[in-house]
């Protein structure tokens, strides 16, 4: 039988050889993108921030990032950098930048993307660019859906009720409102519409039927113009089944 005394002998042993070495972190610390890429339409009337952060223990003096833009995206014509371009500030005593980008709506009716590339070069206080010896958050690539020329965000506005809107598009002809009962019925259910770009500044509006509505009252048809230069929308909707009644909704871009 073994003795007792060398059955705590193996234990300790036992428990010395499961005993694994700490891994300490030697840096060094970095900044790096918080997102490596995103898509969005030209037609996103906000400017669009892509935030960098530091990994690291915040610092107590501002630390200057540095950036190349590449891709084939146009500077002045599909974007614009707000701010200095080629530099971003992460400021003392935070974790996080934001470089402020614009998109452009070109608004000619081609359907294509462009790409927006911003590789990291450089960062003051000792920190470096990208995570790990791949530099994993080094690059940032912003992809830039065209839209087409009507396609956005708008505030619909009729009488003195207003409400956010979206106009969307598959093929640059035919559009889709997202509602138009902005204070036009006693509910707030909204009711989306079509309308057909004619391409010489008007809009047809073909008679459909507003599914939310009651059949009785659910016809409607309309016209309408755009204002070419700044976009906005007026639509007349007739509403076939209230005595041809006409409501009249402007649309003017976010």
């Amino acid at each position: 039988m073994m003795q007792k005394g060398t059955i705590c002998l193996l234990m300790i042993l036992a428990l010395a050889g499961c005993e694994t070495t700490p891994i300490l972190f030697t840096g060094p610390y970095f900044v790096r993108f918080s997102e490596l890429e995103m898509s969005r339409k030209e037609s996103v009337s906000q400017p669009i921030e892509v935030i960098i952060h530091n990994a690291g223990p915040a610092l107590n003096e501002d630390v200057l990032v540095t950036y190349t833009v590449s891709g084939d995206a146009r500077d002045g014509v599909d974007y614009v950098i707000n701010g200095t371009p080629g530099q971003v500030i992460i400021p003392a005593g935070e974790y996080f930048g934001a470089i402020e980008i614009q998109l452009i709506n070109n608004a000619n009716n081609i359907l294509r993307t462009q790409d927006l590339v911003i590789t990291l070069q450089g960062a003051g206080a000792g920190l470096a660019v990208g995570q790990g010896a791949s530099a994993v958050g080094k690059s940032f690539t912003m992809t830039i859906v065209d839209d087409c020329i009507l396609g956005g965000s708008y505030i619909g506005e009729q009488g003195p009720f207003e409400d956010d809107v979206t106009v969307t598009s598959p093929d640059c002809e035919t559009y889709a409102l997202s509602n138009w009962n902005i204070g036009v019925f006693n509910t707030t259910l909204e009711m989306d519409l079509v309308f057909i770009d004619n391409g010489d500044n008007t809009i047809t509006i073909p008679q459909q039927e507003e599914e939310v509505l009651d059949p009785s009252q659910s016809t409607i048809l309309g016209s309408g113009v755009v204002d070419p230069v700044t976009r906005k929308i007026i639509l007349s909707i007739t509403l076939v089944d209230f005595s041809n009644e006409v409501v009249t909704l402007t649309l003017n871009p976010d």
